[in-house]
């Protein structure tokens, strides 16, 4: 086990039931139940809120996507609306799985936060999540304030995971509708090849192996040099929102969310790093039992609340 971990992280670990070797092909309906159990297991009490609606976004495409809207119990003098886009690979999670998170970041932020219930791979590959986490921006800006009751020229995007590849994307593409972009340990680069994915590739939480799973099931054979793909391949960053990045050190990401902020202050836009270097991936959904998930939240709020005042 890797040094430096977090005694309640280290912890977590141990207890994790051991791994049956060669347990066969994955069962998808299986992981995405894992998925949402773990969430249930290790994301602490319920936080109240004001309350909760869920809300249909009318989609570019022509369809319908599925979000679930959070008012804060106290809300900001100016209320504005933090799209959320939840991670999993971009194959499990659902608003779900997120629901404890984005209690917490709607009172942290005092904003209304938006769960997007974007399409998962494999039944849906490569751009479609990108096509709805465009379509919630747009429609935070536009059609949603009014529903919804806050400032559509105040709008901020986040994701962890693959919804920090979705939010990147979104915010440079909608990037006149977008106040802030808050990335948590994001995916952002198809080619995996960095020192943190050297170091971690066999890490106890994420694999290399599990994140080129990942990409696998998504791109389905799309070009993962695209930058709506990999952002990290962008060469259009400047003019795009303002962007908290947040790492883990002890993650095969780590180096995506680092390079990142790199090419962004390149582009002369200002990025804050918040690196946890004591943490693994994931560690956002575990509040119940990891004291620095609260810290994380909070942080993430207070950027947000800064943004959209």
């Amino acid at each position: 086990m890797s040094a430096g971990l977090h005694p309640q992280v280290r912890s977590l670990i141990e207890a994790a039931p051991a791994q049956a070797g060669d347990p066969g092909p994955p069962d998808l309906e299986a992981e995405r139940a894992a998925y949402l159990q773990t969430a249930l297991e290790l994301g602490g009490a319920v936080e109240e809120v004001e309350r909760i609606e869920d809300v249909v976004i009318p989609e570019a495409e022509g369809g319908r996507l599925r979000a679930r809207a959070y008012w804060p119990t106290v809300p900001a003098e100016a209320l504005g609306v933090l799209v959320w886009l939840h991670g999993g690979g971009w194959y499990v999670g659902d608003v779900d799985s997120f629901d404890r998170v984005t209690r917490q970041l709607a009172n942290a932020s005092g904003a209304v936060c938006l769960s997007v219930d974007y399409r998962l791979a494999p039944e849906h590959p490569y751009p479609a999540a990108v096509h709805d986490a465009r379509a919630a921006v747009a429609w935070a800006a536009s059609d949603g304030a009014a529903q919804l009751g806050t400032d559509p020229g105040r709008v901020v995007v986040g994701g962890d995971s693959a919804g920090g590849n979705l939010a990147a994307v979104a915010a440079r593409h909608e990037r006149d509708a977008v106040r802030a972009q808050l990335l948590v340990y994001p995916a952002l680069d198809a080619a995996m090849d960095s020192d943190s994915y050297r170091e971690f590739a066999d890490g106890e939480l994420l694999t290399a192996a599990d994140m080129e799973r990942c990409w696998t099931l998504y791109l389905a054979g799309a070009d993962g040099a695209d930058p709506d793909a990999s952002p990290l391949h962008a060469t259009d960053l400047a003019g795009v929102a303002p962007a908290y990045i947040a790492v883990a050190g002890h993650d095969l990401l780590r180096d995506d969310g680092l390079r990142y902020a790199e090419a962004l202050r390149a582009a002369g836009v200002d990025v804050t790093v918040d690196r946890y270097d004591d943490m693994v991936h994931s560690f956002l959904r575990w509040g119940g039992v990891v004291e620095r998930a609260r810290e994380l939240v909070e942080a993430l709020g207070e950027y947000a609340r800064v943004s959209i005042r």
